[in-house]
């Protein structure tokens, strides 16, 4: 029974570490992206009176790597914000195989449930579309 109790020690501080990990990751990535930014453009003024979105190509995923390796800063932001969302997907995943590696089917079950969930929040729009 220790034992058992060790293992989800050690799964519930893995899945902290992972999830920290993402965030630390995801800030280091847009605050590199927004340096860089402010460096191409020191003397940039912001029009607040209109709103300009996003170009439609930092509005995919394949987009934004093509932003990201050809180096714009806008992209790296971007791929920040990714991995952010990409964060508690992982969580998912990692609580997933955790409980199919324990056998427990009905937790199992609800894990997955939740990452088709995230995952159709993310990719529904596509796919009505």
């Amino acid at each position: 029974m220790r034992t058992r109790q060790v293992d989800e020690e050690k799964l519930e501080n893995l899945i902290a570490n992972l999830l920290r990990l993402g965030v630390v990751l995801s800030a280091f990535v847009v605050l590199s992206g927004a340096v860089m930014h402010l460096g191409f453009h020191p003397h940039m003024r912001v029009d607040y009176r209109t709103f300009h979105g996003e170009p439609d190509n930092l509005k995919t995923v394949h987009g934004v790597i093509h932003y990201v390796f050809s180096g714009q800063p806008d992209g790296i932001m971007q791929l920040g914000l990714l991995l952010l969302m990409a964060t508690p997907i992982a969580r998912v995943i990692s609580s997933a195989v955790a409980f199919a590696v324990e056998g427990d089917r009905m937790y199992l079950l609800f894990t997955l449930l939740v990452l088709a969930v995230l995952l159709y929040s993310l990719f529904g729009s596509f796919l009505i579309s």
